[in-house]
């Protein structure tokens, strides 16, 4: 089922009779419970035209590095391939990704579909396409399981605020996505870059290459493989082993679900045929608080920056900006995991060899650099550069949300404390008290 109000039009008009609908790929890179594909889909056999696909592969994309483009890469590698087994071929094009489907539109779109990415500059690639096509562009939200502006219409304080919300509408949501068979399929579409072997790709491009993939695949089917093995294997005491850094608990499908490899609604379904708390659990990080992060990117124009942070947190930490700290170290040292805390350290060094940071690690891990950084503005710049350029799901609502929560985002104020003021503070006895936490470090030794 396609829900209306997954759907919005950005340029308004009729769509032409001849040519072939033309579905821009960006956020959603897979075939399966994808919105915007069925959508297309159905216009494409409504219309009595075929059904092509293009993706605008850019190398300047800010912050991403070999890291990203590696994964990113598995994941067009997949696409092709499942788009193709239901005659939709993909063209995949080095450029501007709007100006990428722009020009496709110009070879004779009767219709232009895409999906919904909630980044300032997804937002902007949308509207220069729609400032310049001479046809209809309609957008089909497939990454939140609720369309963001259903569950809200304003930024939410924080998940126990947006939680009713989308407890009231997940049930009428949660419902398997049909698919249809095309009726007509193009047979002359260029593929344009060749991405059957990403690695020989990856070499090519003109990017950063100074952080390598991490120790996962990317891709449609890496993505349904860990889902599976998850249900099976995790999900029975996920709500207790979730926060063990120390066991394999957590589902790592969080960049999966970044690169739009797997779908949140697939992922909710899958789960919801074994109820109870640990479904829960896993049900309330997979909605409730990945549907917050987009709340706050699509609400707070500063949703990157310090001064998107609550009033409160930024007046009690500039009034302790001038505390003493006893130890203060540099990006680099950070970056190399140069501490004096080996449990710091050891969050860092999974972070920089995996493309990934147990949860319960990285709030430790973020509110140390809050206090070995001479000013919170420069401990969140901070933060963020060192969590864009490692994580496999860096550069993601999540990400902002996640170095936010460290500074105060989505909390409330707490005990006083130097150069924390009322924001929560956290430190290694609560690291003790709950796993353990030396094993912990000898799994991340130097």
């Amino acid at each position: 089922m396609i829900h209306d109000a997954r759907v919005q039009l950005l340029r308004p008009g009729t769509p032409r009779r001849e040519g072939f609908v033309l579905l821009w790929v960006q956020a959603s890179v897979r075939t399966r419970d994808n919105h915007a594909l069925e959508y297309a889909v159905r216009e494409a056999n409504r219309l009595n035209l075929p059904l092509v696909a293009t993706f605008g592969l850019t190398p300047g994309y800010p912050e991403a590095n070999a890291r990203h483009y590696a994964y990113l890469l598995e994941g067009l590698r997949d696409l092709r391939a499942n788009l193709a087994a239901r005659d939709v071929p993909l063209r995949v094009t080095l450029g501007s990704p709007p100006e990428v489907a722009l020009n496709a539109a110009g070879e004779g779109a009767a219709l232009v579909v895409t999906d919904v990415g909630y980044t300032r500059l997804q937002r902007e690639w949308r509207e220069w396409l729609a400032d310049r096509l001479d046809v209809p562009l309609v957008q089909v939200e497939s990454e939140a399981v609720i369309p963001v502006g259903v569950v809200s219409g304003k930024q939410e304080y924080a998940a126990r605020t947006i939680r009713p919300k989308i407890h009231r509408l997940w049930h009428d949501y949660l419902v398997p996505l049909d698919t249809h068979d095309l009726k007509k399929r193009e047979r002359d579409w260029d593929d344009g870059v060749d991405v059957t072997d990403p690695t020989r790709l990856l070499k090519t491009l003109p990017i950063d290459h100074s952080v390598p993939p991490g120790d996962e695949e990317g891709g449609e089917t890496a993505a349904h493989d860990l889902l599976e093995d998850f249900i099976t294997r995790k999900l029975d005491g996920y709500a207790t082993r979730r926060n063990d850094p120390t066991v394999d608990g957590s589902s790592r499908l969080s960049a999966h679900l970044h690169y739009g490899h797997l779908s949140p609604l697939t992922a909710a379904l899958a789960a919801r045929e074994h109820p109870g708390p640990d479904t829960d659990a896993f049900l309330e990080e997979l909605i409730v608080r990945r549907e917050l992060s987009f709340n706050y990117t699509t609400y707070n124009p500063h949703y990157d920056r310090y001064a998107g942070l609550p009033t409160w947190a930024r007046a009690t930490l500039e009034e302790h900006a001038g505390d003493r700290r006893e130890h203060t170290y540099t990006r680099a040292q950070l970056d190399a995991a140069q501490t004096h805390d080996p449990y710091w350290n050891a969050a860092q060094r999974q972070m920089t060899r995996t493309g990934r940071m147990h949860n319960y690690m990285r709030m430790y891990w973020g509110k140390k650099v809050l206090e070995w950084t001479p000013t919170p503005q420069q401990a969140f710049d901070t933060l963020l550069w060192l969590n864009n350029r490692h994580e496999q799901d860096g550069r993601d609502p999540n990400s902002w949300v996640g170095v936010g929560w460290v500074f105060g985002l989505h909390d409330r104020p707490w005990t006083r404390r130097p150069i924390f003021g009322t924001v929560r503070y956290m430190n290694a006895g609560g690291l003790k008290r709950k796993f353990d936490i030396e094993k912990y470090a000898r799994q991340w030794a130097e």
